[in-house]
């Protein structure tokens, strides 16, 4: 952490400069979608700004009906139609939602276990249809695209005896690593972090969508300048850094 820490005082200190003269604490609720890149670079933001942050971490679509419901949060770091959604539902300031990374979605299988070929529509045809069970999380980004492929493909009907739906990503590594499921839906980045798991690759290019996190600041937060200095820092080279060292693409202005 010490080389990061010295390459970043220089390229934040401008962002850090608009920061509020005293220290304030900001509460981040996240998709678990960014969670290992927020979790390395949260110490480095505190420890350059004076502010602390505190960590909320979950499924995307059901943090946005928490917000909704009114949980009280200072930024939002969700999809990009979630962000928007709340915004209209005046729970994040208009104005405000800025791009972070971005993820594709992959499948992942037990590490060591037998690989398989997915590079192509076809081949992810093959595959799913010789598989012996099949898991993501329903109402994550990655699943809910990751069912609409197999109805793209054409065997959404003939998957269903092989789902074991869950309601979250460490669901999905649990499964896979424990041999009960063969594969797992799941965004690539998430998928690199999973005890017990590997990557066996990537969505094919004709059949990816990328899940776009965007960061907004609440409409009621108490530092609401405080989270626009996050969110500058999140965008800051140091930090795209480390997202494309966590398996995401920065997404760039």
């Amino acid at each position: 952490m010490r080389p990061m820490r010295s390459l970043a005082v220089p390229l934040i200190c401008a962002a850090l400069a608009a920061a509020p003269a005293h220290a304030a604490d900001i509460k981040v609720t996240s998709s678990n979608g960014v969670r290992a890149a927020l979790e390395e670079l949260a110490p480095a933001f505190e420890r350059e700004s004076g502010n602390k942050v505190a960590l909320a971490f979950g499924v995307a679509a059901v943090l946005k009906r928490q917000i909704e419901s009114g949980d009280p949060f200072d930024l939002a770091i969700l999809t990009r139609l979630g962000i928007d959604d709340l915004v209209k539902a005046d729970k994040v300031t208009r104005g405000s939602s800025v791009e972070i990374a971005r993820s594709g979605v992959g499948i992942g299988i037990r590490k060591g276990g037998p690989r398989a070929d997915i590079a192509t529509a076809d081949a992810l045809m093959r595959t799913m249809l010789s598989a012996t069970s099949v898991t993501w999380a329903k109402e994550g980004a990655s699943g809910v695209h990751f069912a609409s492929v197999l109805q793209r493909i054409g065997i959404a009907e003939r998957m269903k005896p092989k789902e074991t739906l869950v309601d979250s990503g460490a669901e999905v590594g649990k499964l896979l690593a424990d041999g009960k499921v063969q594969y797992g839906a799941l965004l690539v980045n998430e998928l690199m972090t999973l005890p017990g798991v590997e990557v066996l690759g990537p969505l094919p290019p004709d059949l990816q969508s990328y899940v776009v996190f965007t960061a907004g600041v609440a409409s009621a937060s108490a530092n609401p300048q405080a989270a626009e200095t996050l969110i500058r820092f999140l965008r800051s080279p140091v930090s795209k850094a480390v997202f494309k060292a966590k398996g995401q693409e920065p997404v760039e202005p």
